[in-house]
């Protein structure tokens, strides 16, 4: 089991004595104990897939520690330090639950936070109804999270299936094609992504036609048969969810048997650095793509993010240490507003919180009525260059546009 805690030095603070004497009087206001209480660290349980999903959850934890170190350094919350107590789940939900278990239990931890993959995160967000604890969702896509299977004590950061598809779609809708197929990881996070992308595509575009379907296991996609029956099915465009190994495999061969020749490509997250430069010189050009636009991204709030990743790793950021970095920055905010970790008062704050994100591209709210972040993506194209890939054409799509309207999120999600 991977454990690891992640402590910042706090500041010292002087207090003076005969204050702190005399308060000691009054009643014992101001006891060791107490005082104790008030200037410990505030410990977050964090899980997350590191050894199934480094590529990305690397860089995310690199984020995480970045944004906890510059809280601390400018004085915590109300004085007292974040501390995170990291686990590895390797992508199993049962794991990621017995963790979670341990983390409130053993650990003493004011909340959870984290999951990748959405099955993982669908059963954290159960263990935080279950056991009436705070969890800050920050990577599972799953609208499921905060929406059919919604609870008082789930959070979401990042932009899920539903924003994502129609930010694609948007695009998708603009091209003079009409047959489709589409090729996504058999787990819930790809079915969900093929289903709103088609029904959100149709609903534009009713001259559209769907003529099949692909869904590889995720992590063991056969890519040569796969590209096989999607060339077997003539689609004019192809909408992808595949990712990290998978999504090179599936570029490779695509490239090798011509499948993306004279098609059009929307694709998920591949335009995020973490899963676009491993594809080198076999990036393909002009696909339609969610991600992160990260050198051209030049607004003093990114530029001042950036240069403090490389500072501090030596590396420069990929979506990932967005996500984390965020999600620290979000906890934080809420946690000034909470004034303190009762779970209860913690829920209420992170309702309607705002927090600035690293994107640079301004506030980010926690809707009251479904606990989704408005946090967006970039949408833009890939382009080879030289012998690196990168996005191009890009703009930023704010998350709040790509949301159903509250009639429908009320009668998708349990009341409560």
């Amino acid at each position: 089991m991977h454990r690891f805690t992640a402590r910042t030095p706090r500041s010292g603070v002087a207090v003076p004595r005969r204050p702190l004497l005399a308060a000691m009087a009054l009643g014992g206001l101001a006891s060791p104990g107490i005082l104790r209480a008030q200037t410990a660290a505030i410990r977050i349980g964090e899980i997350n897939s590191y050894t199934a999903q480094p590529a990305f959850l690397g860089p995310y934890r690199n984020g995480w520690l970045l944004a906890q170190e510059q809280v601390n350094a400018n004085g915590g919350i109300h004085g007292r330090p974040l501390e995170t107590v990291f686990r590895d789940d390797a992508g199993k939900p049962e794991d990621a639950v017995r963790m979670a278990g341990e983390l409130v239990s053993s650990e003493r931890v004011a909340l959870l936070a984290g999951g990748y993959l959405s099955n993982v995160g669908l059963a954290l967000a159960d263990f935080a109804l279950q056991n009436k604890s705070l969890y800050a969702a920050s990577e599972p896509l799953t609208d499921a999270l905060v929406w059919s299977k919604g609870n008082r004590y789930t959070f979401r950061l990042r932009p899920s299936t539903y924003m994502q598809a129609a930010m694609l779609v948007e695009e998708a809708a603009k091209l003079p094609i009409r047959r489709w197929a589409t090729i996504a990881p058999n787990y819930e996070y790809g079915q969900s992504a093929v289903r709103w992308f088609r029904e959100l595509l149709s609903r534009k575009r009713p001259d559209v036609e769907f003529v099949g379907e692909q869904f590889p296991a995720l992590g063991r996609i056969e890519a040569g048969s796969t590209v096989q029956a999607l060339e077997r099915m003539r689609p004019e465009g192809i909408f992808n969810v595949t990712f990290s190994t998978d999504l090179l495999n599936f570029v490779r061969q695509g490239n090798t048997r011509g499948l993306f020749e004279g098609r059009s490509v929307a694709s998920m997250l591949s335009g995020e650095p973490e899963y676009l430069e491993p594809l080198g010189e076999e990036c393909p050009d002009g696909w339609i793509v969610t991600g992160y636009p990260r050198d051209d991204l030049d607004n003093p709030v990114h530029v001042a993010l950036r240069e403090a990743y490389r500072a501090r790793f030596g590396d420069l950021p990929r979506c990932g240490s967005i996500v984390g970095y965020d999600t620290v920055q979000a906890i934080a905010a809420m946690l000034r507003k909470a004034g303190g970790t009762e779970t209860e008062a913690m829920v209420e704050a992170f309702r309607g919180i705002r927090y600035q994100t690293g994107y640079g591209t301004g506030e980010v709210e926690f809707r009251a009525l479904d606990h989704q972040a408005t946090l967006g993506a970039f949408v833009g194209r890939t382009k080879l260059e030289g012998r690196r890939g990168k996005m191009v054409n890009w703009h930023y799509a704010d998350g709040a546009r790509y949301l159903p309207d509250d009639e429908q999120v009320k009668a998708w999600r349990p009341q409560g």
